[in-house]
């Protein structure tokens, strides 16, 4: 994973850094990108592709390459003149999933030590190629950027977000308003909890700070200020399992719905619309069979009536209707009709023609109506169990385009509970987002079906750049209030149509996933991303092994020495993990620690360069006896020393501790200090030695 340097001490910048060699296959969008950042490591990097373009996406792709082979990077003999043999890592980044596949095999079997970063969307198999092949990692772009989608079309305070063991983290980035008790007046470190971690604090009219711990914890948080925090937001199994309770319940509510009163008229209304406009047979024969006994029914009473004077209206209606119900044999087959001991044979025998028509046309009528009640029955069923959710009303997002990126987006906003709907030309399975309302057709035509006035967000994540800007400009023109967000798959499209529209949002999903590629091959495991004051911050996970140069570090030492934020930690062979871990645990082999951490702290870990120690605590006196015991503990888990060497120090008062800290570490422990009752201050020494 990581290499060990000479000295896992605070700089190593005078040492000459051995220049590792990576290989990247397939110089599409993706695979410029990831040259670009890996170039940005101080690395030699030459890459494979199998024709030789006249246009560069990122112009600078022929000058940062140690050799361009043109040809197959599934034949071993292309992969040989490319040195594979001295590669430290390969990424294969073709558009072909097979192809990266079978090269990665070629790879692994010319060079048994190659790291593999694959581009893959096949989660099983690229698991059970890690457990056969070792030293394995495959992403899907769309999945890496589908977050950066996702939380810029919430359009909140949400910067961020990602899930660990089952839960649910955030990013927030808050200004203060005078309402905020929580931060308001207090000062920042006190805002750091078991289940929130402060990430940044820029004061009123300041630049953002450049590092993850660029500003000053002793600072008051005053209205106007900004904070970026992360923290806890929920189990994601009891969300997963209140949205199917959602569900469950709004199906219900739309069932009942169907039958109240209140609705009938619109019912009624739409099922004679239907029945218009329907293209179903059986629907036009049943309109028309009941039109024709509804006037068989009319004639028959009158012509009864005028027959059998005798007879009452009553009696005639239900003559003709026994007869339109198959009753012919009840009237005819006996002696006498109705009328007063009248004999059915002095009845005319067109009367009598007519009566058997009424009972045929009665009987084709009944079965037609078993067919489309047949028909209403498996419809409704279907309907009933299978149906989408209604368009949203307001503050909701529109998500055009559900390919694979667009389903992701859709996934994670559903993860948020934050309302959507989805347009599409096609229609999509039952199984892919049930939850989700889907419009199904042209997408400029749907946009007036959408609620789009009172849409928080539209989101054209679609394959074709120019259709994306074109639905983009005609939403806007329709709802200027709303965000947009613009996907574009080349990143000069991005840069030139960016300044022409600076209310739309266009992100390059490529650029977004090339620091995650890249970062992977030097054995970071990069679980997610999101953007932090025009940086990239990733989510990555380290499992600490001998040698490695966060082994035998404090957490307070990785955290302010790397400019990093540890966010789990799990002691080696133990179940139970500690999210938002406090920084007195030291690291050991097979411990396992998740980070946030920029481009430039993963560099940093990489070579074993820390910043500088430039502080140091000075400690006065003791206002008790056991104020010294207390105090020596506490220099021992801040500081790292041992007992004896802490318990020495505070024998010798007043004393400036001969350990260089960093500033975070520093106050706080003068303000463990001072709880005890011991007068301590921070002092800067300015630029210790190595050591």
């Amino acid at each position: 994973m990581l290499r060990s340097t000479e000295s896992a001490s605070p700089s190593t910048s005078n040492q000459k850094k051995p220049q590792d060699l990576f290989l990247v296959c397939g110089l599409q969008s993706l695979g410029q990108h990831c040259v670009e950042v890996l170039k940005e490591y101080d690395v030699k990097v030459s890459a494979i592709d199998d024709v030789q373009s006249e246009h560069w996406e990122v112009p600078e792709i022929p000058s940062l390459l140690e050799k361009l082979i043109i040809g197959d990077c599934r034949q071993p003999s292309v992969l040989e003149q490319a040195d594979i043999s001295q590669c430290r890592s390969i990424l294969l980044v073709t558009r072909d999933e097979r192809t990266n596949i079978e090269a990665a095999f070629a790879a692994r079997r010319l060079n048994p030590h190659v790291r593999l970063i694959v581009r893959s969307d096949k989660q099983n198999f690229n698991k059970l190629l890690w457990e056969n092949l070792g030293n394995f990692v495959a992403f899907e772009p769309t999945h890496l950027s589908a977050h950066a989608f996702a939380l810029t079309a919430l359009g909140s305070e949400a910067i961020g977000y990602f899930t660990l063991e089952g839960e649910l983290l955030q990013v927030i980035k808050h200004q203060v308003q005078a309402k905020d008790s929580w931060c308001n007046g207090k000062p920042v470190h006190r805002l750091n909890l078991t289940t929130r971690r402060i990430l940044s604090h820029r004061p009123v009219s300041s630049n953002p700070p450049k590092e993850l711990f660029g500003w000053n914890p002793e600072a008051e948080v005053q209205v106007g200020d900004t904070l970026v925090y992360i923290d806890v937001a929920y189990d994601l199994a009891f969300s997963e399992q209140h949205r199917k309770s959602h569900r469950q319940k709004w199906q219900w509510q739309h069932f009942i719905q169907s039958i109240t009163a209140k609705n009938l008229k619109e019912k009624i209304a739409q099922f004679w619309q239907s029945y218009y406009q329907s293209q179903n047979q059986i629907r036009r024969i049943a309109t028309i069979y009941a039109i024709t006994v509804f006037i068989l029914w009319l004639v028959g009473i009158v012509l009864y009536r005028l027959y059998y004077p005798d007879i009452t209206l009553q009696e005639a209606f239900y003559a003709t209707g026994v007869l339109l119900l198959g009753g012919y044999g009840d009237l005819f087959g006996g002696v006498k009709f109705t009328s007063q001991s009248e004999p059915s044979g002095n009845m005319p025998w067109w009367l009598r023609l007519f009566s058997l028509g009424l009972t045929l046309t009665g009987q084709a009528f009944v079965g037609v109506l078993y067919a489309l009640l047949t028909d209403a029955l498996v419809t409704s069923r279907f309907h009933f169990f299978n149906s989408r959710p209604p368009i949203p009303q307001r503050n909701h997002v529109v998500i055009i385009g559900l390919n694979r990126l667009g389903q992701r987006v859709a996934a994670l906003l559903q993860e948020l509970n934050q309302p959507l709907v989805g347009i599409h030309p096609t229609t999509l399975d039952q199984e892919t987002l049930p939850d989700m309302p889907l419009i199904v057709g042209n997408a400029s035509e749907a946009l007036t079906k959408v609620n789009l006035s009172h849409a928080k967000s539209i989101v054209l994540v679609g394959d074709d750049n120019m259709e994306n800007l074109e639905i983009g400009l005609m939403a806007h023109a329709m709802n200027p209030a709303t965000n947009l967000i613009i996907r574009s798959q080349d990143r000069q499209f991005s840069d030139n149509i960016a300044p022409l529209f600076p209310y739309a949002e266009v992100l390059c999903g490529a650029a977004l996933s090339a620091e995650v590629f890249a970062c992977a091959a030097f054995g970071e495991n990069v679980l997610s991303l999101f953007h932090l004051n025009e940086q990239i911050v990733m989510v990555t996970e380290y499992k600490i092994e001998d040698g490695d140069t966060l082994n035998g570090l404090l957490l307070s030492e990785i955290a302010y020495g790397y400019s990093v934020v540890p966010i789990l930690y799990q002691k080696y062979r133990q179940d139970n993990y500690s999210l938002m871990p406090w920084y007195d645990v030291k690291l050991h082999a097979g411990d396992r620690l998740i980070v946030l951490a920029t481009s430039t702290s993963l560099q940093q870990i990489e070579w074993g360069e820390m910043l500088p120690r430039q502080w140091s605590v000075q400690i006065e006196k003791a206002l008790t006896t056991n104020a010294i015991m207390y105090s020596a503990e506490e220099i021992v888990l801040i500081t790292g020393c041992s007992l004896n060497t802490a318990r020495q120090w505070m024998n010798n008062l007043p004393i400036v501790l001969p350990i260089p800290l960093y500033k975070h570490q520093a106050q706080r422990l003068v303000r463990e200090l001072t709880k005890i009752q011991v007068l301590a201050n921070v002092i800067f020494i300015g630029q210790p030695s190595n050591s």
